[in-house]
């Protein structure tokens, strides 16, 4: 039989029960049911990534068995992406009204299940149909998780917590890498969809073991469920052996209800625009480095097709490799610090790629690589800032508000690199990616708030 361990006389006698969870929060170590949160929800956001990316690995098939024209195999990989527009929006938004918890878990089984329909898909129409749903439940489903894990833990050591999980999003890009590289050429392109359907197999029986975010529970009035969550994790905690000091109360969160208006009032309307364009700038190098790299290798300078996959693969794990040190890191650095350090720092290798006139492969590999592992550190944890500078009211509305634009930004770079390439010359697309980091970093540097070691409440009433 639990016996509910009684509250100190200040938490007993909080003005304010919000606060009061806030700060029995913040005194807790990483408990068991947080850990294994993180790691229930890493396993979906593992696919999460796999989803994203899976369709490039299988459409080289499907041209062929299909006879698909170059518009519908531009449209069936644009889909997926516009898809992920909307349901960053779309989920962002619901996740303030009925909880993290149902929205997280609804966004998984719909990507899966379209997952199963792809495998059905008898046309372009079909997979376009299809692969644009897929994209609302995967752009839905990070930012939410975002928001549900950076609530679940405290100031200390939030970074590196969160960003470990963060990596299973990229870790998920480079798996459907190897499986594409190994499967599909032996299988087919279904086997991409195949390997797919494994979340469903490990999130059904875990559902019950995920709770639901006890600040969002606190922030609507749902003190209870809210105190029942803590008071386990404090009891997981001293079952542990572990001390717990008293909670150091703070400010009581301004009370009211979420609205999308809010975003661009008081501080939180530098903080949106400034967020906004640090997912752009980013993503729009980021990705538009990482998805022309192998057709660069090809087109421009010959090499075989397995050379530039290769390539490639190389550079999209410089780019975790990149992200597992800023997960370590970016606790004692800071947010702000680092990511102006790392918007400065990538044109460098850009400029000197331009300079020597790119006329290798080597030259591209290891310089572009580098910039491109640089920026990596930026996109991957601009969740963990998103989560950490909106109040709860507003965490996963302005999370998915702002990885929208990184949607837009992954759409800009390709187009940006065609037309660039095509009217000035390779040398001019690397200047042009070094322009837009620098203008990234002007704005971090005048709008950015840092939000290292603060409470999320102190950080965002």
């Amino acid at each position: 039989m639990n016996v509910m361990q009684p509250m100190p006389a200040e938490t007993a006698n909080a003005a304010d029960p919000q606060a009061e969870i806030s700060a029995r929060l913040e005194r807790l170590p990483i408990t068991r049911e947080v850990f294994w949160a993180r790691n229930i929800v890493g396993a979906a956001t593992f696919f999460d990534g796999y989803t994203v990316i899976a369709i490039a690995y299988a459409m080289p098939v499907l041209v062929r068995e299909w006879g698909l024209t170059p518009s519908q195999t531009g449209m069936i990989l644009s889909m997926g992406y516009l898809g992920q527009l909307i349901g960053a929006i779309l989920f962002g938004w619901l996740a303030e009204k009925v909880g993290r918890l149902k929205v997280l878990l609804f966004t998984i089984l719909l990507f899966v299940s379209m997952d199963v329909a792809c495998l059905f898909a008898a046309g372009a129409g079909m997979m376009m149909a299809f692969r644009f749903v897929q994209g609302i439940g995967t752009g839905g489903e990070v930012p939410v998780a975002s928001a549900y894990i950076n609530e679940l833990i405290g100031s200390k050591g939030r970074g590196k917590f969160f960003l470990l999980y963060e990596v299973m999003f990229l870790l998920g890009l480079v798996g459907a890498g190897l499986i594409g590289y190994f499967m599909v050429p032996v299988y087919g392109w279904k086997a991409m969809f195949v390997v797919g359907l494994v979340p469903a197999i490990i999130m059904i029986p875990l559902r019950w073991f995920l709770k639901e975010s006890p600040r969002w529970l606190a922030a609507n009035g749902r003190y209870g469920e809210a105190n029942a969550i803590v008071t386990r994790m404090e009891e997981s905690a001293r079952a542990a052996g572990k001390e717990l000091p008293e909670p150091k109360l703070i400010q009581a969160p301004v009370r009211r209800k979420s609205d999308w208006r809010e975003l661009f009032q008081g501080i939180y309307l530098k903080r949106t625009l400034s967020i906004w364009a640090m997912w752009f700038t980013a993503y729009t190098v980021a990705n538009g480095t990482i998805t022309w790299l192998p057709t660069l290798y090809r087109q421009v300078f010959n090499l075989p097709l397995q050379t530039s996959i290769f390539y490639g693969f190389l550079t999209s794990v410089g780019g975790v490799i990149a992200a597992v040190i800023c997960a370590l890191l970016i606790d004692k650095v800071g947010r702000k610090r680092w990511y102006t350090g790392a918007l400065l720092l990538a044109p460098v290798p850009l400029l000197a790629l331009a300079w020597l006139g790119a006329t290798s492969p080597i030259q591209v590999l290891v310089l572009a690589g580098l910039a491109y592992a640089i920026v990596q550190t930026v996109t991957f944890s601009l969740y963990l800032y998103s989560a950490e500078i909106y109040p709860t009211r507003l965490r996963a509305l302005g999370t998915g508000t702002g990885s929208a634009w990184l949607r837009l930004g992954s759409s800009t770079g390709p187009i940006l690199v065609g037309t660039v390439m095509s009217s000035m010359g390779i040398q001019y697309v690397f200047v042009s990616f070094a322009a837009i980091l620098i203008v990234g970093a002007i704005i971090t540097v005048l709008f950015a708030v840092e939000t290292k070691d603060r409470v999320l409440e102190e950080l965002s009433p």
